[in-house]
């Protein structure tokens, strides 16, 4: 979180953290105070009866507890689906999308 991902931040971009417990929490949580700090919302994914993160976070999506080698498969669902609604709520053809290789696409 130095010199350009600092300057992107202001009141109307939000920042999406993913914040499950595990060995690099506490550097998460160090910048996502740092974000909220500059007054930029911030949207986190986190493991459910996380307080801490309730507190600082606008919105928070709880997942539920996993070992830590599988909450990579847990955090990508409500990414996607994040992902998903951000893009049709933005217009964006979401079963055709942009500059995808004709090899996809062609049958």
């Amino acid at each position: 979180m130095k010199h350009g991902p600092i300057a992107l931040v202001d009141e109307r971009t939000p920042s999406l953290f993913i914040a499950p417990r595990g060995h690099i929490y506490p550097k998460v949580m160090s910048n996502l105070e740092e974000i909220k700090a500059r007054r930029g919302p911030i949207i986190a994914l986190a493991g459910e009866g996380d307080t801490k993160i309730d507190q600082l976070a606008d919105d928070v999506i709880f997942l539920p507890f996993v070992e830590e080698y599988l909450q990579p498969l847990v955090c990508s669902i409500p990414l996607q689906l994040l992902a998903y609604e951000i893009a049709v709520l933005r217009g964006c053809n979401v079963d055709r999308p942009r500059n995808l290789a004709k090899s996809v696409t062609v049958e």
